[in-house]
């Protein structure tokens, strides 16, 4: 679908729609007529079967009580294992590789004091300068908890030009000083893809650990972590997954770790067999389940679950063509209807490089966003000038990426956007 050949009627966006073999997933969603919600990257729509999935767990709170950890449909005694076997074929994992478990930042902190172990010269951890703040946070609070400074210690590859990581820049930054590499699979501002699999063969080559935040693709496109060899993943469960504000989140640790004692020991890090003996001697489970740390949150927990079933159902790999297709759309009218008016498109251009978003620079983008608000097109504000458009291929359509464009050049050729102030609110 390139530029040349496109028809930027409403008609062909509604014959894209009429096409597409994954459209009936919208009525599983709350999606709001009057709204274009383009903002999945950062919080997923609520679900009927997650809504449905999280009344059975409250249900079964008030049938069995205490009983509900080990009776009813699911017991919540192995919940957090359950709903880690659904999520292995969204991460490419195994069953057994992958918990349902803590939060993003938790699990970071979890996999870091895991697999960080400086010894001698090699005492760095990698990253990369356009990484979440979140991130850096946690791997600067674990670089001082083991006695190094930061400022030395934790590398940060620059940016070529402030919205990709070349690849190549971070394997010359894969030093002999290097202990740990931690990287995003997606970048969250531009919407980059990394090689994970390049970068995890290149990593191992020179005997270092690898691991990936996959907060902005899981959901969105396939991974295959555990024959990419990478050795940790971690990620949230509320943008693409769908599974609500402050959802549990995930993680993966390859096959050849586990075994390994976790770094943060908790009561749920334990072999479930032995769990109940109290042992003040820990038994870690023979799996990933060894990386929780305490009782899961099941009142968290359930939305994933029902969120899981679909895609299930859908299937990863038509879910990543879709979404291609449609950021594809979007940048394809972008170029023609806004060619005048400013915007560079910010994100790779190339499928392979491009996650679920559309990333658009504009000087003016805080108060781009808040006209596109108040015109019921949600976006995404990224300070200084970055805007985020995520047409989901779960619930959002083609005709609904052409209406967003038809607003924003609206916008743009009314100058809408000049009643508002050019900066972020308190929430972005």
């Amino acid at each position: 679908m390139g530029n040349q050949s496109l028809d930027p009627s409403l008609d062909y966006a509604k014959k894209l729609d009429e096409q597409d073999e994954l459209s009936s997933f919208r009525e599983e969603f709350y999606v709001k007529d009057d709204t274009i919600y383009f903002i999945g990257n950062s919080l997923g729509l609520l679900s009927k079967r997650s809504e449905i999935a999280l009344s059975k767990i409250m249900e079964s709170w008030k049938e069995y009580g205490i009983d509900g950890w080990t009776e009813g449909e699911h017991p919540w005694f192995y919940m957090s294992e359950k709903l880690g076997e659904m999520s292995a074929p969204l991460v490419g994992g195994k069953p057994e590789e992958v918990i349902a478990t803590g939060s993003t930042t938790v699990n970071l902190h979890q996999l870091v004091s895991t697999f960080y172990h400086p010894k001698g010269k090699k005492t760095k951890i990698l990253a990369d300068e356009l990484t979440f703040p979140s991130d850096i946070f946690a791997l600067q609070s674990q670089l001082k908890l083991k006695g190094y400074n930061p400022e030395e210690h934790l590398i940060r590859v620059k940016s070529r030009n402030g919205r990709v990581v070349e690849e190549d820049d971070i394997i010359e930054a894969m030093t002999d000083e290097v202990a740990l590499i931690m990287l995003p699979s997606v970048m969250y501002r531009s919407g980059q893809v990394l090689d994970m699999k390049r970068l995890t063969e290149e990593a191992h080559k020179r005997g270092i650990i690898i691991g990936f935040d996959l907060c902005h693709s899981i959901g969105a496109m396939p991974h295959a972590l555990n024959d990419w060899g990478a050795d940790f993943a971690f990620w949230c469960n509320y943008k693409y997954v769908n599974a609500g504000p402050g959802s549990v989140a995930g993680i993966f640790v390859n096959e050849k770790h586990i075994g390994t004692t976790p770094g943060l020991a908790g009561w749920f890090s334990s072999d479930k067999n032995k769990q109940f003996d109290m042992d003040h001697q820990l038994t870690p489970a023979q799996s990933a389940g060894a990386f929780q740390i305490g009782t899961p949150h099941m009142l968290s927990l359930a939305p994933l679950m029902g969120s899981l079933e679909i895609f299930q159902e859908a299937g990863i790999e038509k879910l990543r063509k879709k979404s291609l297709q449609l950021t594809q759309y979007m940048m394809d009218l972008i170029r023609h209807e806004l060619a005048d008016h400013g915007f560079e498109i910010g994100n790779p251009l190339e499928d392979h490089r491009r996650g679920g978003h559309v990333y658009l620079e504009h000087p003016e983008a805080a108060r781009i966003c808040k006209a596109l608000k108040m015109n019921k097109v949600m976006p995404d504000f990224r300070n200084p000038n970055g805007i985020r458009l995520t047409p989901a291929a779960l619930y959002n359509t083609f005709e609904e990426v052409w209406q967003a464009v038809q607003t924003l050049k609206r916008i743009m050729d009314d100058e809408e956007y000049k009643q508002f102030e050019n900066k972020r609110g308190v929430v972005a």
